[in-house]
């Protein structure tokens, strides 16, 4: 079967600890990068070892429109500002109808950053916000 949902219709829904911070439009740094050191053994000539050692998981960047959700991204920041814990949470991938593509579980969620939107009556542009936040590992479900 041939999946045909294409990335332009796709919207993002994020939640921490089982709590939904809303829908948004765009989800950048799903990714990670296993680090390798290279091994040399005595009398082979051949070729070098490559042996994974560590890896490391991008931050991930989610932007979107401001909405009426807007607000509990701040109120999770003020959460981690009196108490700094990880949380686990889910990004669900939804085609237009609402049903889900793919869910990622990610792992010790903390934020690192917000960015509200530019108020600016003279241009026509949406306000958007952007959230951005570190991890500790990224798992299918």
């Amino acid at each position: 079967m041939v999946d045909t949902v294409f990335a332009s219709s796709v919207f993002f829904q994020l939640s921490i600890a089982g709590n939904s911070l809303g829908a948004f439009h765009t989800c950048d740094g799903l990714g990670a990068q296993i680090e390798v050191e290279q091994f040399t053994e005595g009398g082979n000539n051949e070729f070098t070892w490559q042996l994974p050692s560590r890896i490391t998981w991008s931050n991930v960047t989610m932007t979107r429109p401001v909405t009426s959700d807007s607000g509990k991204i701040l109120t999770w920041f003020n959460e981690i500002m009196r108490q700094a814990t990880r949380k686990d949470g889910e990004i669900v991938a939804l085609a237009p109808d609402l049903s889900p593509i793919v869910r990622w579980q990610v792992l010790g969620i903390v934020p690192i950053r917000w960015q509200g939107p530019t108020f600016d009556p003279g241009q026509s542009k949406v306000a958007v916000e952007t959230l951005e936040f570190a991890h500790e590992g990224i798992q299918a479900s």
